[in-house]
């Protein structure tokens, strides 16, 4: 049905606050759009295993302070028992490595250069990720049954320190593995050509 004037019906109401939505997007734009989201994408995965790379340095700090501290004479020394001193050793290794790391992303992040070529920085980042956390559940995982036992005869201040930087130490490989997951994703989304 025409209308009484006989022009055309009127033009559907216009979002005066985005007008870049009522245009069709050219490719152009659609491809500027998925550059854009690609580096945001990267920007939070960047962030993100910077903070996870820097709870696994804190978390494996306090795992062999906590533990390497927890001397109190007789039987209740933490080097006294295998499984104790692996976690120690452990704990130092995992803070070496991601404390060197963190500090390899805060001078790429603050400065924007590299140290290492992308593709073998991602290859490192993600092996040492996962040897890393291996080890790290490896050794709270071998203290458990230690602490256990023990507090099964008397629960003091040796068996509470050790309860936690046994702890200390599943929060770093947590830390880790979760880096390890977000180096994996890069590594995964890696160019070849």
């Amino acid at each position: 049905m025409a209308s009484p004037e006989g022009s055309k019906p009127p033009p559907a109401a216009a979002d005066p606050e985005n007008p870049v939505a009522d245009a069709a997007p050219s490719s152009g734009d659609a491809a500027v759009t998925s550059v854009v989201r690609r580096w945001r994408r990267e920007d939070l995965t960047e962030k993100a295993s910077m903070v996870l790379r820097g709870l696994g340095t804190l978390f494996s700090l306090l795992a062999f302070v906590v533990m390497a501290s927890n001397k109190h004479g007789d039987w209740r020394d933490f080097d006294k028992y295998e499984e104790y001193r692996y976690l120690v050793a452990i704990s130092v290794l995992a803070f070496l490595y991601s404390g060197a790391q963190l500090a390899l992303q805060v001078h790429r992040f603050s400065s924007g250069k590299e140290l290492l070529s992308r593709r073998t920085s991602v290859k490192v980042d993600f092996a040492g990720d996962q040897i890393v956390a291996y080890l790290l559940i490896s050794a709270a995982s071998a203290a458990v049954p230690k602490t256990n036992s023990m507090r099964e005869g008397a629960d003091n201040i040796f068996t509470d320190a050790s309860s936690a930087a046994i702890s200390m130490a599943f929060f770093a490989f947590f830390a880790l593995a979760l880096s390890a997951m977000i180096s994996g994703h890069k590594l995964s989304k890696q160019t070849y050509i």
